[in-house]
């Protein structure tokens, strides 16, 4: 069980077909908003959210408004958008 329920959520959900890729996320529609998964080799210093932001609408996503918070799950670092 995950330490947290929302990861437990989030890595249910990133186990689904994703929405998109762009340069340093694979992106997906989760039951708790729009989770940005990390996929470069290396993990960021600090949550790229301003990269996210700007990749995000290569996808159609505009994520300006959203709230954001970060996640560690099992696939890695996940970015997650919220209203």
């Amino acid at each position: 069980m995950a330490s947290h329920p929302i990861n437990a959520l989030l890595e249910e959900a990133l186990d689904q077909p994703d929405i998109g890729t762009t340069g340093q996320f694979r992106w997906h529609a989760t039951p708790v908003g729009i989770a940005a998964l990390w996929i470069e080799p290396s993990p960021p210093s600090t949550p790229p959210f301003d990269s996210a932001l700007k990749e995000g609408l290569k996808v159609g996503l505009d994520l300006s408004r959203e709230e954001r918070e970060f996640h560690q799950v099992s696939q890695g670092l996940v970015l997650l958008f919220h209203s």
